[in-house]
């Protein structure tokens, strides 16, 4: 297990612990690394995102980030979202808590075979597919969402702003030739 603070010029810190649960990632230095870039660019894009919303500034804030298998996360997917099947990141937001420190933000899983099918089918290398899973799983715990087309259009938005940040392509863009607009590879969790 891996405990690191991100911070990014202009974003808030964030306390990781990182927890590799499943054999088959790339290994925890490597994680790590991913990791906290990816919740280093996420924090700064949110503070701004943020002021520019007139909303509170995000104080220091505490997330596991934790990397599992589709067994795993299908058995959190089937007892807390009533879905009998693996996903490739769920997010359980914490409930918020009083209190002066850090704000325990929540828990991100990730599920290795999804994710690398995912990425092996889109081409793309795992560490981007990682990195915008890790991205989209901490927008979920600050409130973002996209269960509405509004919602979305935000939440993606960002995502593509904070990954182009990491040189990353656009995740949802469409793949490959045939593909037509609209039916580009979307996240689920």
């Amino acid at each position: 297990m891996m405990s690191g603070t991100a911070s990014a010029a202009g974003g808030f810190p964030v306390s990781i612990d990182l927890v590799v649960e499943a054999e088959g990632w790339p290994p925890e230095a490597e994680l790590e690394t991913l990791v906290q870039q990816s919740l280093d660019a996420a924090a700064a894009f949110v503070a701004a995102d943020f002021a520019e919303a007139g909303e509170p500034e995000q104080g220091a804030s505490e997330l596991t980030v934790a990397f599992a298998d589709d067994a795993r996360v299908r058995e959190l997917n089937r007892d807390f979202r009533a879905k009998d099947k693996p996903t490739n990141v769920l997010s359980f937001p914490a409930p918020a808590m009083p209190g002066e420190g850090p704000v325990f933000l929540g828990d991100v899983v990730l599920a290795r075979e999804t994710v690398a099918r995912e990425a092996e089918i889109d081409g793309k290398p795992l560490d981007h597919h990682i990195r915008h899973l890790v991205v989209h799983g901490f927008l979920h715990l600050l409130g973002y969402d996209h269960e509405d087309d509004e919602e979305a259009e935000v939440m993606e938005g960002l995502e593509t702003r904070i990954l182009a940040h990491l040189g990353i392509a656009d995740p949802y863009a469409p793949v490959g030739d045939d593909v037509a607009p609209g039916d580009a590879h979307r996240t689920t969790g």
